[in-house]
C-alpha cells in the first residue's frame, strides 16, 4: 500500500523509518515530503518564532535540528499533501507530534500522532499524572496547556533528541525522581533507543510516538493488496 509521510523538517527522516518500517513488514511503500524541503539554513532562520508562536522542532538532512514558527509552513505541509495525494497515496501521517490547524486539508485520510496520543496516553495513565518530555525549553508551556487538556497533572521537562546523548541520560534521570507514572517523549525524534533509555534509568512506563503511529497505521496496511 502507499501512503504518505510528511515531516516538518527535511525528508526523507531515515533517522525514523529506522524505527517503524519492520512494524509495517514489507506491506507499505512510503514516500516521503517535507515542510523545510529544498530550503537553506539560511533560508530557515528566517522562520524563528516570535512571542505566541506555535515553536516546532524537526530535523534537517544533515541530521541537525532547528526551531521554527508552525505559521511559516502551513502552505508548503499543505503543498506536500497535494503532491502526496497525486503520487497515490491511500493515507498521510504526520511526521511530528505537534499540533496542526484544521486548515489542512486532503481527500485521503490525514493521520496526526498528536490525535492519537490525546486518546490513547489517558488510558494508559493509573493516576493521570503524566511526565512529557519535550525538544526545547520555548516548547514547555505549550506542552503543558496540550496535556493539560487530558490528564489531571502534567510535568514537562525539555531535552532535544537530537542534542547529545549525555543530555538524555541526564534527563531520564531527572524523570526517575518526579512523580508521575507514564512518561511520553512528545516528539517523533525520539527514538527506540532514546525510550529503552528512558524505561530504563526511570523505571516508569514510556509511550514512543513514532511507534505507536506505525502501529496504529498497521492496522490499514497490514492486508495483501
Amino acid at each position: 500500500m502507499k501512503i504518505g509521510a510528511i515531516t516538518i523538517g527535511q525528508a526523507p527522516r531515515t533517522d525514523v523509518t529506522s524505527d517503524i518500517m519492520d512494524i509495517f513488514n514489507g506491506k507499505v511503500e512510503l514516500m516521503q515530503r517535507g515542510g523545510l524541503d529544498g530550503l537553506t539554513v539560511e533560508q530557515i532562520s528566517a522562520f524563528q518564532p516570535q512571542e505566541g508562536d506555535y515553536v516546532l522542532v524537526s530535523r534537517l538532512l544533515d541530521g541537525t535540528s532547528v526551531t521554527f514558527a508552525e505559521r511559516y509552513i502551513l502552505p508548503r505541509l499543505q503543498e506536500a499533501i497535494h503532491e502526496l495525494e497525486e503520487a497515490g497515496a491511500r493515507l498521510i501521517v504526520f511526521f511530528c507530534t505537534g499540533k496542526f490547524p484544521a486548515s489542512l486539508t486532503a481527500k485521503v485520510p490525514l493521520i496526526y500522532p498528536c490525535d492519537i496520543l490525546d486518546r490513547v496516553v489517558p488510558l494508559l495513565t493509573k493516576t493521570s499524572h503524566i511526565i512529557t518530555v519535550t525538544p526545547s525549553p520555548l516548547q514547555v508551556e505549550q506542552c503543558q496547556e496540550k496535556w493539560g487538556q487530558y490528564v489531571e497533572k502534567v510535568t514537562t521537562i525539555p531535552a532535544s533528541p537530537y542534542g547529545p546523548m549525555a543530555d538524555l541520560e541526564a534527563a531520564a534521570r531527572q524523570v526517575k525522581d518526579l512523580d508521575g507514572d507514564l512518561v511520553v517523549l512528545d516528539c517523533i525524534g525520539f527514538t527506540q533507543e532514546m525510550k529503552e533509555l528512558f524505561a530504563r534509568e526511570s523505571g516508569k512506563l514510556v509511550v514512543l510516538p513514532r511507534t505507536l503511529l506505525a502501529r496504529v497505521v498497521s492496522e490499514l496496511t497490514d492486508v495483501a493488496q
